[in-house]
């Protein structure tokens, strides 16, 4: 487990009785403008804050926190990775905290290390954070720790005992049924699949929905083939599909894996997008621009931030209030040149 980092209000050395003194109000019109509250004039609110900017004073949260009750901050648990997905997410997170007033503390854990994760909440809790996010992509096991403050868990299911859960991004397996019926509606018999490490919950949700697309259409299920999301496993994996001609259509878990395994069909002889056609997850950045540029399902990580973030506040506020449970993500299917109608002829039949 690496250590936490900390963004958000600090005290600094310049009081709110300078700022009364220097905008020509009273500290209660500076407490007020700092929180944000109504009731002040815009020419108060205007001198109070340009007061503040130039003595450098920031609203002092250990006091806040002490009258509310509240330390208006919230603890992030995130695997410690630069590969896309949970690295994106976790930028989401901490751009959607911005708008919500909260300070953001973040620790970040190790892959397979699930006493590390127990430590990471636990570490977070000493600090006295109002609620969690668990953006923990990784099945580490049953966890035998109880939450005393709201959660959000992202993606995964809830791992804790808390006496509020709030779930946001469920719903990987909705955008892996998009991509695979993508290709079925192009006339593909089936659709093979090049699934993430199945420790990861992402990997079995896309897994789930790339088999429940088959199933709906009455396709056979061609066995599951396995990659570590980089590219090189995409391209491993790609050698041998590339040898069996029944192969016209796969689905990947990620884009880097999709990547791989074009250089591998294509190194084989076999055409991307009119021998086979090849779709993936993410849309990373650079999707658009490989030859053939890659079809792909976008992940909206920031909606899927924003919102999570918004019930989690919704609930740190109002204790008492229903469970509001999360909107499914959107479906963005991004259609590039990756992926064509199903050839024609005896290689369209799969074997069993």
């Amino acid at each position: 487990m690496a250590g936490a980092t900390v963004s958000g209000g600090s005290t600094s050395a310049a009081r709110s009785v300078d700022v009364a003194r220097l905008a020509g109000v009273s500290q209660k019109t500076v407490s007020r403008v700092m929180n944000n509250e109504p009731y002040v004039s815009e020419d108060a609110r205007r001198r109070v804050l340009e007061a503040a900017g130039a003595l450098g004073y920031r609203l002092n949260n250990a006091a806040r926190a002490l009258a509310s009750g509240r330390t208006r901050s919230i603890g992030v648990v995130s695997l410690g990775t630069a590969l896309y997905g949970p690295a994106s997410l976790l930028m989401g997170i901490e751009r959607a905290a911005r708008d919500t007033g909260y300070a953001v503390r973040v620790v970040t854990t190790l892959e397979g290390d699930a006493a590390g994760v127990a430590g990471a909440v636990e570490s977070l809790l000493d600090q006295g954070v109002d609620g969690i996010v668990i953006s923990e992509p990784i099945d580490e096991g049953e966890l035998a720790l109880n939450v005393d403050v709201p959660v959000l868990v992202i993606g995964a299911p809830a791992p804790y005992a808390a006496p509020r859960v709030v779930t946001a991004g469920v719903g990987a397996d909705i955008l892996a049924r998009a991509a695979t019926e993508h290709l079925l509606d192009l006339g593909h018999r089936t659709v093979h699949h090049l699934a993430g490490p199945p420790r990861w919950y992402a990997a079995r949700d896309r897994r789930e929905g790339w088999r429940t697309a088959l199933a709906a259409r009455g396709r056979i299920e061609p066995p599951v083939v396995t990659g570590d999301w980089s590219a090189a496993s995409g391209y491993l994996v790609g050698r041998a599909l590339a040898e069996d001609p029944a192969v016209t259509a796969v689905f990947a878990a990620n884009d880097d894996m999709a990547i791989g395994l074009i250089r591998a069909v294509v190194e084989a002889g076999r055409r991307v997008p009119d021998d086979v056609s090849v779709v993936g997850y993410d849309d990373i950045p650079v999707a658009a621009y490989v030859t053939p540029p890659l079809t792909t399902v976008r992940q909206p990580f920031d909606a899927v931030a924003g919102e999570g973030l918004r019930l989690l506040v919704h609930t740190i506020e109002n204790p008492d209030s229903d469970a509001v449970r999360a909107s499914d993500p959107p479906v963005e299917l991004v259609i590039r040149a990756s992926t064509a109608p199903a050839p024609s002829g005896p290689a369209q039949a799969p074997r069993t």
